[in-house]
């Protein structure tokens, strides 16, 4: 494994760290402004829009796609180190074209898609024209097992009808069409019950509830409820192979885990850096913050615990790519529960060390704590992936 990255990869860092610099940073208060001035919580910050055409001409775009055809053609080690910059600013991944949920139904239809599906919902993704969202998790059954889900997809002909119930479908609210797991053949093999299909977001019988709120936040397109009633596509909008949704999920989700973790370094890090700041500078008790032996332990057990999730995420990346998603199973399990809980124990003393100041929104950290809290459950629990983990490595001496 080569720790050092390609000169192609160091080229995109510079240009992304210069570009979060001039743009980022500096619009992350403007697009926060320009939503509330709207009145509308998911409201599509100008600011996002603008920059996103900024981005597009550096040829800062789309950089998460393997496949040279549709993006930058970089290995998941490779973007590994790009994913963490941009994990930075809750803004970053959208003004690049590289946020969830629309990164994993890019992949999955590049890899899975019909030319026609490609055509209709691919392309316009790509060029950041429109937007989607995944339809999973269900409020009635346990989201980490997903052999349980309920909402049914009945054949009539060349129509799929579609009735259930989904929740926590993240971004809903403007998007053009949702990707529905659904059961297909309830008397099929657990693992082979269940089809992908897409559906238009203004097809009849697609009816948006609400968006659920979240740790009191309900804006950025919602994480949504959704009712599924009667709800008819054509046949052609299945997804790959029918029975092929636990499958495609799967393959959705090796990647996804690589980006969700880097980003995750990548917030923990920008806090780690505010924390010292601040340590630097503010004086307590006859002497600034950083000489207490309490502020030394946080920023001593941050750095190594940062550079600790970073080198398994990256190994976790490298194995993937050498050796195939299957082989790299049990590393992604195990990055998925160290670098969430990296986060949060760094977002923390952050916010410990910043005081009230940490408890304001008046630095990034705030929102930081809110919005990563959801990633040691979102992609699987911690619980359920120390179980797969414990089973792999008992499996071994069994």
């Amino acid at each position: 494994m080569e720790f050092e990255p390609s000169e192609k990869v160091k080229q995109i860092q510079a240009q992304l760290l210069r570009f979060m610099d001039e743009y980022v940073y500096p619009a992350e208060r403007v697009a926060e402004e320009q939503v509330e001035k709207s009145g509308n919580p998911h409201h599509f910050p100008e600011v996002v829009r603008e920059l996103q055409g900024k981005a597009k001409a550096l040829g800062l775009w789309n950089l998460f796609l393997p496949i040279p055809e549709y993006g930058a053609g970089l290995t998941n080690l490779e973007y590994a180190p790009l994913a963490e910059i941009m994990g930075r600013s809750a803004i970053a991944p959208r003004v690049f074209n590289c946020a969830a949920p629309d990164t994993g139904n890019m992949e999955i239809l590049a890899e899975f898609g019909t030319p026609e599906q490609k055509k209709r919902w691919l392309e316009p993704l790509l060029e950041g024209e429109i937007r989607s969202c995944f339809s999973m998790t269900e409020p009635e059954v346990s989201g980490a097992d997903p052999t349980g889900l309920q909402t049914r997809a009945v054949r009539d002909g060349e129509e799929w009808v579609i009735d259930g119930h989904k929740w926590y479908t993240s971004g809903a609210i403007g998007a053009k069409f949702a990707i529905v797991m659904c059961v297909t053949d309830p008397k099929a093999p657990p693992h082979q019950r269940q089809s992908q299909i897409i559906v238009p977001t203004d097809n009849k019988g697609f009816n948006l509830i609400r968006a659920v709120s979240v740790m009191g936040h309900a804006g950025g397109g919602g994480h949504c409820e959704i009712r599924y009633e009667n709800c008819r596509v054509p046949v052609s909008n299945t997804l790959g192979p029918v029975g092929g949704g636990f499958m495609i999920a799967q393959a959705r989700l090796g990647p996804g885990r690589i980006h969700h973790c880097m980003r995750c370094i990548g917030a923990a890090e920008r806090a780690f850096e505010i924390m010292c700041k601040h340590a630097v500078h503010r004086k307590a008790f006859g002497g600034p913050l950083s000489e207490k032996q309490f502020v030394q332990d946080w920023v001593a057990l941050s750095r190594m615990e940062i550079d600790q999730a970073r080198l398994l995420t990256l190994y976790a990346a490298w194995k993937m790519d050498t050796y195939g998603k299957e082989k790299a199973r049990q590393e992604i399990s195990m990055i998925k529960v160290v670098a969430p809980n990296m986060m949060m124990n760094v977002l923390d003393r952050a916010i410990q060390c910043l005081g009230s100041l940490g408890m304001s929104d008046d630095t990034p950290v705030a929102a930081m704590w809110r919005q990563g809290r959801a990633m040691r459950i979102a992609d699987g629990p911690d619980e359920v992936h120390k179980m797969v983990i414990a089973r792999r490595e008992l499996k071994r001496f069994a």
